[in-house]
């Protein structure tokens, strides 16, 4: 053992312990495993930061955006309105589930599908009467195996295409991966739902970090192209009841009917006061094609046309104050400042509870003037313990209401200082937009096929995706940056020279003869079971992507000691580091669902074991058979 390859498996060694130890975080430990490469002389000062133009760390920070784009659009709750059952049984709900939320792993980040799917997974647990857990654990394994069907379905596939082109034969193709990663995928997903669910420890859900909202009262616009137009009633409210909301009111007219007979038949321009947890409200919309009344009407007329109005009865409030001497301050601009189009500001959803000295109280939002002073929404109203017979723009507001409010973050923030609202939270809702959805699944298509047909590498094609994606606002300007996970790119950066250092100095071959010589014998079969092993046993402690970084020097340097063809070894890698199914720490997926599911620690491993053991049955010989180890 030469001095450059004891200091680099000491580096390793010491790097190993940290990510196990996991006092720092990733991030930290990889730039610290780099830093020591470079003062001990193992890397180069000028290719030190290399890793980070490298075309895999360049395509994971595009996913990233692109797949934000497919969130912000509504485009994943449009697709799971229209595929998953309303009233199946277990087995089909929660195979449909599943396999949609493997489906979406495919193409987008794997823990961005999760996010999405969660609710819809609460909300099949609470239809089947199961506990959460059953139904959430299985939707993190699922979408952990949709990951590795293609080349951007998880970070460590483009980690181990980046190697392979690395050894000169070109990196892996867009669906290389998908005949073996498809069956594990499908196996796994057959054995979760016919019997792997049951292995679940059945736990109470933990207690919900935040502030319970209760359910909010809005108004929903039926279109002329709406599926709601023509239907009866208590057609809308079986819809409706997959969702937990009810219709409690109809306006035709401008003429509100409380508690509308079901027989009655729902026209083209009606609206609908529903009420529904704000959670639903996307499934709401995005089931019968409504939209919020609120947020597509328009009445920047009628409020101001009620300005002089406003001052003259409220000038007295803190709210109608400041916003009085604002639109004196501004004068003619005030204008300008109200038909400012949305899209100069990202526009979010917020939660403000009334506070008991509120200025804005015994006003409606007409009153206010939201719209002309602040560019502001009012979405919905959510009011302990009566509903009011009131149109939602005018509707008296009182101390204590939750108001949903949509605009800009700086206009939120600003009525709230005006108006003496609390912030309770930042609601990541999606109000699916149709023509966007369809722009951002387009651009998600083109980005995949141009890289899938070779018209162009990986990393320009969804590099275009993320520009076609700006210029367009599936994605808004201020959230490209924030859709990146930063400790990742840093991690991958990071740890890419010091992977090139264990390859250069030979430590990678050392390693793997050590694996060799005392555990597989020159047995090429048992040498590629070793290697996915390890790798699976690595990533259920450690990030994934570093375990892969980690494993595929040893698995070329493996490849190379047994003469067989480096290929299969590094598709093992590949498997073996998307396949955390053992500990909540492994993948971020099996992390957010620790306190919704009310697990524990050990409780992974009752489905996670088997079914890493089932991925290895399957995979091995599949590897053989589609990259033969002397092919």
């Amino acid at each position: 053992m030469t001095h450059d390859q004891s200091l680099i498996l000491l580096i390793l060694a010491a790097t190993v312990g940290m990510f196990l130890w996991g006092r720092w975080r990733h991030d930290m430990v990889a730039a610290g495993a780099l830093l020591a490469c470079v003062l001990a002389g193992l890397v180069a000062p000028a290719e030190a930061f290399s890793g980070f133009g490298h075309p895999a760390v360049v395509t994971v920070a595009c996913v990233l955006v692109l797949s934000r784009g497919l969130q912000s659009s509504g485009a994943v709750d449009v697709l799971a309105a229209r595929v998953l059952p309303a009233k199946a049984g277990m087995a089909a709900s929660l195979a449909a589930l599943v396999g949609l939320g493997a489906l979406l792993s495919g193409f987008m980040n794997n823990v961005g599908a999760m996010a999405l799917l969660m609710p819809v997974a609460m909300q099949l647990a609470g239809r089947l009467s199961l506990p959460p857990g059953r139904v959430l654990m299985p939707l993190a394994f699922g979408t952990i195996l949709g990951g590795m069907t293609t080349m951007i379905g998880t970070p460590p596939n483009l980690i181990v295409s980046g190697f392979r082109a690395q050894q000169g034969t070109g990196g892996f193709a867009m669906f290389d991966f998908t005949p073996i990663g498809l069956a594990v995928a499908l196996g796994g997903i057959l054995f979760i739902v016919l019997l792997g669910w049951r292995l679940v420890p059945a736990r109470e859900k933990a207690s919900t970090e935040g502030f319970e909202t209760g359910a909010y009262v809005t108004e929903v616009r039926v279109l002329p192209d709406s599926k709601a137009a023509g239907l009866l009633l208590r057609e809308i409210e079986r819809t409706l009841d997959g969702a937990d909301a009810q219709v409690i009111g109809l306006v035709r007219n401008e003429v509100r009917m409380n508690a509308p007979q079901s027989g009655r038949k729902v026209l083209a321009g009606d609206i609908l006061v529903i009420e529904a947890e704000a959670d639903a409200l996307p499934e709401v919309l995005s089931t019968l094609g409504l939209k919020l009344e609120e947020a597509g009407s328009s009445s920047a007329e009628d409020e101001t046309g009620q300005e002089d109005k406003g001052e003259k009865n409220h000038g007295q409030d803190k709210a109608g104050e400041k916003a009085g001497h604002k639109a004196g301050r501004e004068g003619e601009d005030a204008e300008a400042e109200a038909d400012r189009s949305p899209q100069d500001d990202e526009i979010t959803l917020m939660e403000l509870v009334v506070r008991p000295e509120a200025g804005l109280i015994g006003r409606s939002a007409k009153d206010l003037l939201l719209r002309t002073r602040y560019g502001l929404n009012l979405l919905a109203v959510s009011r302990e313990g009566a509903r009011s017979k009131a149109r939602l723009r005018t509707l008296k507001i009182q101390a204590g209401d939750l108001l949903l409010m949509q605009g800009p973050l700086e206009a939120l923030s600003e009525f709230a200082a005006d108006s003496g609202c609390v912030p309770l939270a930042r609601r990541d809702l999606r109000i699916p937009d149709r023509g966007k959805a369809w722009v951002a699944g387009l651009v998600m298509a083109f980005a995949v096929g141009a890289a899938a047909l070779g018209l162009l590498p990986a990393a320009i094609s969804f590099a275009l995706g993320v520009l076609a994606s700006m210029a367009l606002r599936t994605v808004p300007l201020r959230a490209v940056y924030e859709s990146i996970d930063w400790s990742v790119i840093v991690l991958l950066g990071a740890l890419i020279p010091v992977a090139g250092a264990m390859e250069s100095t030979g430590s990678a071959n050392l390693i793997a003869r050590a694996l060799l010589e005392g555990v597989a014998r020159g047995d090429a079969i048992v040498g590629l079971t070793l290697v996915m092993v390890v790798t699976m046993f690595l990533s259920d402690l450690m990030n994934n992507a570093a375990t892969a970084a980690v494993m595929c020097p040893i698995a070329i340097g493996t490849a190379a000691a047994l003469g067989a063809s480096a290929d299969p070894f590094l598709m093992a890698v590949a498997i073996g580091a998307s396949c955390a199914f053992l500990t909540p720490i492994g993948h971020q997926n099996n992390t957010l669902i620790l306190g919704p599911g009310g697990f524990r620690f050990g409780d992974y491993w009752r489905l996670g074991l088997p079914l890493e053991l089932l991925v290895v049955a399957i995979a091995i010989p599949l590897l053989m058979l589609f990259w033969p180890l002397h092919g």
